[in-house]
């Protein structure tokens, strides 16, 4: 193992991939700007019987996070869809999105590409009838929360571009990054055949990946690099699919904030349907032999195209440079929002919030604090965990709207938010 072909391989399959997640993002951006407002909760309320379905088909294409996913589905139910739309939102949404399915093309082929959608769909909608079954709905809180839309102002054109290449890039950009190194790094330092040392049993091999990818918190579109460097070293490919589902799907921190904003008979079959699901799915991609005709990007032994045109080199390096440059903006730009002092103004105050991860959270948030009467503003800070409020509203409501929105609220933190 050496530095140089550690990078060598982050450079092959960073440029593999990095076509398709380009256009990822410019799909998923304009689906956020061009889908109305209504239109998501329009298909999903409670008298509505296909919102288990429409919830999983809505939720596939949609590149949310299992971090930003929760927020949303808890403004769902905010607005009357029903529990099983909810749960079917929650499960199909964070396991692929129209990025992610791209990027598995890219790298795993086409069976693969297909195979995570359906899944995700079908786990939903699964997860959504036995939700409905055993779980009661109750709609008690009617308050609006449109979560999944953002206050941008500019061109939709603009905005298009800001939320595929800043936003998201804030979101998801670390975790992708961190994605690319590791599957670099198990290409150079994991034995071959490492996962062949468990007998070749796919269910063990599952098993494993259940206990390692339900605690982690990794995105749809960060655990291909790695279910395909994993492959590479004799990982199965049902156990593979085993990841790309539950790894991106469920992460501790999910699960907790869950339980408590949809109560503990909701989060059992929302994290079992997850596991059985994503175990039968792996079982029938082995049966159905998907992943042994086709090899994922070796990291180590040169790139899928076996003799590269110029124009392929052109390409696939020149978007590998925009995506790192994209990543690294905005990083900083998070990194340096943690340091941003806010004017504390007479009538304005800085509360702490834990449990923000991304611009869902950071949308959520502000949603439901703006809807408590007396606050004439309020934005929250992901990096510096933060949220400023200008108003009359009392502490104790600020509190209630933030726990509301499935997120901790600490009190009032440092005036100069320089955490």
């Amino acid at each position: 193992m050496s530095l140089h072909n550690f990078w060598l391989a982050f450079i092959q399959i960073t440029g593999e991939m990095s076509p398709y997640l380009l256009l990822g993002f410019l799909i998923a951006g304009v689906l956020h700007v061009y889908v109305p407002k209504g239109f998501y909760c329009r298909y999903l309320s409670t008298d509505n019987k296909l919102s288990v379905l429409w919830a999983a088909l809505l939720g596939v294409p949609l590149p949310l996070c299992s971090c930003g996913v929760i927020p949303t589905a808890i403004g769902l139910k905010k607005e009357r869809a029903s529990t099983g739309a909810v749960a079917s939102f929650l499960i199909a949404t964070p396991q692929t999105g129209i990025d992610s399915i791209l990027a598995t093309y890219s790298v795993m082929g086409i069976g693969f590409a297909i195979a995570r959608p359906v899944a995700a769909l079908t786990t939903g909608l699964i997860g959504g009838w036995l939700t409905n079954r055993f779980v009661p709905n109750d709609n008690a809180d009617t308050n609006d929360a449109a979560t999944t839309v953002f206050r941008d102002k500019g061109s939709r054109l603009w905005r298009v571009l800001k939320y595929a290449y800043f936003d998201m890039m804030q979101d998801i950009g670390f975790r992708l990054f961190f994605g690319l190194l590791l599957a670099a790094l198990i290409g150079i330092a994991v034995p071959d055949e490492f996962f062949l040392s468990f007998g070749n049993q796919p269910l063990l091999q599952m098993a494993v990946i259940l206990l390692i990818a339900i605690p982690m918190y990794i995105c749809s579109t960060g655990s291909i690099p790695v279910a395909a460097a994993l492959m590479l070293k004799g990982l199965s490919p049902g156990a593979a699919m085993v990841m790309l589902m539950a790894g991106p799907a469920v992460n501790i921190a999910s699960v907790l904030v869950v339980r408590k904003s949809l109560g503990t008979r909701f989060t059992t079959i929302y994290l079992a349907t997850i596991v059985v699901m994503s175990v039968l799915f792996g079982l029938l991609v082995n049966s159905i032999g998907i992943g042994t005709d086709i090899a994922p990007v070796s990291v180590h032994h040169g790139s899928c195209c076996s003799t590269p045109t110029v124009a392929w080199k052109v390409l696939h390096y020149g978007c590998s440079i925009l995506l790192v440059i994209f990543i690294l903006w905005a990083m900083i730009m998070k990194f340096l929002d943690r340091f941003k002092k806010t004017q504390v103004k007479e009538g304005t105050c800085v509360y702490g919030v834990e449990g923000m991860n991304c611009n869902h959270c950071k949308a959520s948030v502000e949603k439901s604090v703006m809807e408590v009467n007396g606050v004439n503003a309020a934005e929250a800070n992901v990096s510096a965990r933060t949220l400023t409020v200008s108003g009359t509203a009392s502490e104790s409501a600020i509190r209630k709207a933030v726990e509301s929105a499935g997120f901790r609220f600490t009190g009032q933190a440092s005036t100069n938010a320089n955490r």
